[in-house]
């Protein structure tokens, strides 16, 4: 008999002694791990995902989960995460499908890059008595501004006033850098969803809709939403994209560069199916290219047929994964009358990715943001065009760091999961997701209280954006306009002079 199971990875362990059998544990787990047996909870490891709902929900602090350290022989190439995928597809014969974002041990460049303060001949500022401007424009801005001067009388005096001749293109205005990413209703759940509205609306931010649609209950938000138009075009008609303030084609995600999208069936409720305009029950998957867009000309035809639908009054972005030559696209996407480029590196997170992808392709965000705004400056158009970070943005620092590598501003989205509840167990492609926020079944979606979840939200984009001006203070700026791209507040440490060069910082010390 050939084995088909692989031992499991986490231990959990219920001590009689602290256990009262409330059964407790038995009613939150979503993933089957408990069951009462007379007068004792016998447990299966196997099934456990480390959510940690039922060590949250315990009276009696009774429920221990470990990795299970003699689940395989140690060995430094056939490791046991190797070794259980091989088993898995040996028995399945399918892709593996992950969650979150890259596991690899890659470098974290934002841990290897630290702020420079200034001190006595460039003093700090200090953001408790003076003004920092946090307030940061997304869209084109003009090379130069012009104007025509008019001759009013006032008061029997001839005055010269000034109107401006120079037309401006729709800017999204945002209150902090901090904009939520796209992450779509049927991937999350509903009350996700409006958890997440409410918080940019108090914010003055916006969030995505991802590429599943915008459900009606949102359309009082439209004005912080940001709409998604994917290869799938689910959910896509004129009303949808009238609706929010801005569009976002996307062409590519870090978490899975090259290929479409994918949300199981299993996902796919009566709602998410009405919203997606997709058969209830059916795999939403997404083709790995847009059908229409094979060059740049064909990106802009796109591009302006957007705003044509919208009458010209919404900004257009271009989401793209973070790739070797993610420059030069960015550059082509700069003279498709995009308004911004979103570039998403390979630590962002996904509901549904084949694992090979997650894990292996693509490059770091941080590699990506210094070569495409200087590749973008070297053309002389950055101003054309703004740049949005996503992927694996993690706090206020890493916020600094990528405007200071050359973004106007960021997305966040597994930080926004884990402020309402998710322990980046890494399952949502399941359904099951224990925290009601990954998942589409009623009992589980109702576990997520909306008025906590917004707060919660709202709480960490407050705070983020209180340390980011107490950061600009101490680099002596009062403007986030004056940090982007201003590489010259960066040190690294530890590495390369390759690294060095790609990231356009010098070494702490110099």
């Amino acid at each position: 008999m050939i084995p088909s199971t692989v031992p499991p990875k986490y231990k959990v362990e219920v001590n009689p002694e602290r256990c009262m059998l409330c059964e407790r544990c038995v009613k939150e787990c979503s993933w089957g791990v408990y069951r009462r047996e007379g007068q004792r909870i016998i447990t299966y490891s196997n099934r456990c995902g480390a959510c940690h709902r039922c060590i949250s929900m315990c009276p009696r602090d009774a429920i221990t989960i470990t990795e299970n350290p003699i689940s395989w022989r140690s060995h430094p190439l056939w490791t046991a995460e190797a070794r259980a995928d091989i088993i898995n597809q040996s028995k399945t014969g399918c892709i593996l499908l992950s969650g979150m974002g890259n596991a690899k041990e890659f470098p974290i460049y934002f841990d290897k890059i630290v702020l420079d303060a200034c001190q006595v001949t460039n003093p700090s500022i200090d953001p408790l008595r003076e003004p920092m401007e946090l307030r940061t424009y997304i869209g084109k801005k003009p090379k130069k501004l012009e104007f025509d001067f008019v001759e009013e009388e006032i008061d029997g005096k001839k005055i010269k006033k000034a109107k401006l001749k120079t037309k401006i293109a729709p800017n999204l205005k945002l209150e902090t850098p901090i904009m939520i990413a796209h992450m779509s209703y049927g991937a999350l759940s509903l009350n996700a969803h409006q958890a997440m509205a409410r918080a940019v609306k108090e914010c003055g931010t916006f969030m995505g809709t991802g590429e599943g649609g915008l459900h009606r209950t949102l359309y009082p938000y439209a004005d912080h939403v940001i709409t998604q138009v994917a290869s799938g075009r689910f959910g896509v008609n004129e009303e949808y994209l009238s609706k929010g303030a801005a569009i976002e084609i996307k062409i590519g995600q870090g978490a899975k560069p090259g290929i479409g999208g994918h949300l199981p069936g299993e996902k796919v409720s009566a709602e998410v199916s009405l919203t997606r305009m997709i058969p209830e029950g059916s795999d939403a998957i997404s083709p790995a290219p847009h059908h229409d867009i094979y060059s740049i000309e064909d990106l802009a035809q796109l591009v302006r047929s957007l705003k044509e639908a919208t009458r010209w009054k919404l900004p257009v972005f271009v989401k793209i994964a973070a790739v070797h030559n993610v420059a030069a696209i960015a550059n082509g996407i700069a003279t498709s009358d995009a308004d911004a480029v979103v570039i998403d590196g390979f630590k962002g997170g996904t509901g549904a990715a084949p694992k090979v992808f997650r894990d292996n392709v693509g490059i770091p965000i941080e590699m990506a943001i210094a070569a495409v705004d200087q590749r973008l400056r070297e053309e002389g158009v950055r101003n054309e065009i703004s740049i949005i970070a996503s992927g694996g943005i993690r706090n206020s620092a890493d916020v600094f760091k990528a405007i200071a590598l050359g973004a106007d501003a960021v997305y966040i989205g597994t930080a926004v999961m884990i402020a309402m509840g998710c322990r980046v167990c890494g399952r949502c492609y399941t359904g099951q997701c224990a925290w009601g926020i990954a998942t589409q079944k009623p009992e589980l979606v109702n576990r997520l209280d909306v008025e906590e979840g917004a707060k919660r939200v709202a709480n960490l984009i407050h705070a983020w954006t209180h340390e980011i001006q107490e950061l600009l203070g101490a680099a002596g700026i009062n403007s986030i306009e004056s940090l982007r791209g201003n590489r010259d507040r960066l040190r690294g440490i530890g590495l390369s002079e390759v690294e060095l060069k790609a990231l356009g910082i010098k070494h702490a010390g110099m």
